[in-house]
């Protein structure tokens, strides 16, 4: 399995919503980040949507990559025919294998059928291109719904963004969701989580943690993926919240908490 960086990982310090840094980090940036933790794979995601690079800056950053050994994938989120079918050319110049999809609440009020009927010709767009559409289980799209999709397209360049976690809000615990999608994973969103008891009884929270510290199951997960090629890319994330923090303060947690998660990642997947 190849470990790489997902943009995510660095939410805070890219910025998000309403949240901005004086200096945010760039495509670039995350291209340094990643070859000095000494992963092997970039994958942007909408939080860095690679839309708003030039065709220049794409081909630039290609030759970043691959100076430092780096591979490139892409993502957006919700499914969008036109949007995909420009993210399908930017992967192209980046040279990217993998193209994420994250299907949420609003893909949800869209027929499987239908969604199939609009993604069948990008999924042959990819094929040209010389990648693959993994469709992530977001929030609010339920894995059972996807398995659907999945037959029904039933193409081997569309496959699963399988995030381990995420699936919690569509009312799914993490080994239900493994089970259903591992047949069709193509990539991993690997992150870890904690369930705390509220200090008056009054319910709990879910929160991230640093991988290997959390409830998530990795070292099962990743025995049920034992089917997966060999160079699977395995893209590292974490829910670090804000929780009433500072902005700044959750920048400084971003690269201690990154660098705890990739150590645990490389025990976990060492000998794959």
């Amino acid at each position: 399995m190849k470990l790489g960086l997902g943009s995510y990982a660095y939410r805070w310090s890219i910025g998000i919503k309403d949240q901005h840094p004086d200096k945010p980090l760039d495509a670039f940036d995350l291209l340094d980040r990643a070859s000095a933790l000494g992963l092997q794979v970039v994958q942007y995601a909408d939080n860095m949507p690679l839309d708003r690079y030039t065709p220049a800056q794409h081909e630039a950053l290609y030759e970043r990559a691959r100076e430092k050994g780096l591979t490139l994938e892409l993502g957006t989120q919700c499914f969008d025919a036109q949007e995909v079918d420009r993210y399908i050319g930017i992967g192209q110049r980046i040279g990217a294998k993998i193209m994420r999809v994250a299907l949420d609440e609003a893909d949800g009020h869209i027929s499987v059928r239908d969604l199939a009927q609009q993604l069948l010709p990008r999924v042959q767009r990819a094929r040209d291109a010389g990648m693959k559409i993994a469709i992530e289980n977001h929030f609010n799209y339920p894995s059972p719904r996807m398995v659907e999709l999945l037959t029904e397209v039933d193409d081997d360049h569309l496959g699963v963004c399988l995030d381990v976690a995420n699936s919690i809000c569509a009312n799914e615990w993490p080994e239900d969701t493994v089970r259903l999608l591992a047949p069709w994973t193509i990539n991993l969103h690997l992150k870890d989580y904690e369930i705390t008891p509220d200090p008056y009884g009054v319910g709990f929270r879910i929160h991230g943690v640093p991988l290997g510290t959390g409830r998530a199951p990795i070292a099962w997960i990743l025995a049920q993926l034992q089917h997966c090629p060999p160079d699977m890319s395995v893209i590292l994330e974490h829910w670090l919240m804000l929780e009433g923090a500072t902005l700044q303060d959750a920048i400084a947690k971003e690269q201690p908490w990154i660098e705890q998660t990739v150590a645990a990642a490389q025990v976990f997947v060492a000998g794959r």
